[in-house]
């Protein structure tokens, strides 16, 4: 039986493949066109992983910095291999290009078309507290459906199940099972900190915030949807945090079941050779990470 990791291990799909963080660096692990699995490591930069860290609700806004670049530099990465051109990459500029379109295309979407959506209801209700929570509502079913549409195109549902592959494996090391695909498949392809099940928890922490928002004048409405968000994300990676570290306990547990229920959408049953990718990038970011403290100790 494998022991429990001493770091918390997680990470995300990506194309015909996983990323798993770990410590220090992030490993990337993706099935080329051969059939073979590409391994590769990311290094984290130490803003990330350094004192700021441990401060609580700047340490949210730094998680999302860094899944937003770390997970782009890893699709891109995937996105190369997956098509038979590894060593043809995106540039950093690039990267940051895409991960500010990313940006822009998210605010708008659920934040600011909301918005927009609920205005003219402002008279209708006359209140802004019903106004504002219309618009909660409005951004939440803006999400779900967002996300049910994409979890039907076939590229989408093939990264949903590594996906769920990743959840397996990360679920069989926390345990302390052997990182084998017999062991891996007998656990469920829901997490409770799962990136779905924080995006899920922005939604209902934006309706707290903005609830005691005032909605005049427009330009105000528009600029605090936009700079609330890292205090909205910063919560909700607490509320997340809080609820992982009680998730014996009865109240906790409810409140992570609409997160887990969401994650049907976005997790498949993954087939053996996906496990496989998962367990991969899992064993490469467990004997970076031994490496790296046995060369900490020798020095």
């Amino acid at each position: 039986m494998t022991s429990k990791p001493r770091a918390t291990y997680g990470g995300q799909a990506v194309l015909e493949g996983v990323m798993i963080r770990g410590e220090r660096c992030a490993a990337v692990a993706v099935r080329r066109p051969d059939g073979e699995i590409s391994l590769r490591t990311f290094e984290i930069g130490s803003v990330y992983s350094g004192v700021l860290r441990r401060i609580p609700l700047i340490r949210g806004i730094l998680v999302l910095a860094e899944t937003l670049t770390l997970g782009m530099r890893a699709l891109t990465h995937s996105a190369s291999v997956a098509v038979g051109s590894e060593s043809e990459e995106l540039g950093k500029a690039s990267v940051a290009g895409v991960v500010t379109f990313s940006l822009v295309f998210a605010v708008g979407l659920f934040f600011l078309v909301p918005v927009f959506a609920s205005k003219g209801l402002d008279s209708l209700f006359g209140s802004d507290l019903l106004s504002n929570i219309m618009e909660g509502v409005i951004r939440l079913a803006i999400f779900l459906v967002y996300i049910a549409l994409i979890s039907r195109m076939n590229e989408i549902r093939r990264v949903f199940m590594y996906h769920g592959a990743e959840h397996m494996t990360v679920h069989a090391l926390e345990k302390g099972d052997p990182l084998e695909v017999k062991e891996v498949r007998k656990y469920t392809t829901a997490h409770p900190r799962c990136g779905t099940a924080f995006l899920l928890t922005v939604m209902f922490v934006a309706i707290i915030v903005f609830v005691f928002t005032g909605r005049e004048p427009f330009w105000w409405l528009i600029a605090s949807r936009v700079i609330f968000i890292p205090l909205i994300a910063a919560a909700s990676y607490e509320v997340i945090r809080f609820s992982g570290m009680h998730s014996s306990n009865v109240f906790m547990r409810a409140l992570a079941i609409p997160g887990l229920l969401l994650q049907k959408l976005t997790t498949r049953e993954p087939d053996d050779d996906q496990i496989e990718v998962a367990i991969a990038a899992m064993e490469l970011a467990i004997q970076t990470d031994n490496e790296r403290r046995t060369t900490a100790v020798a020095s």
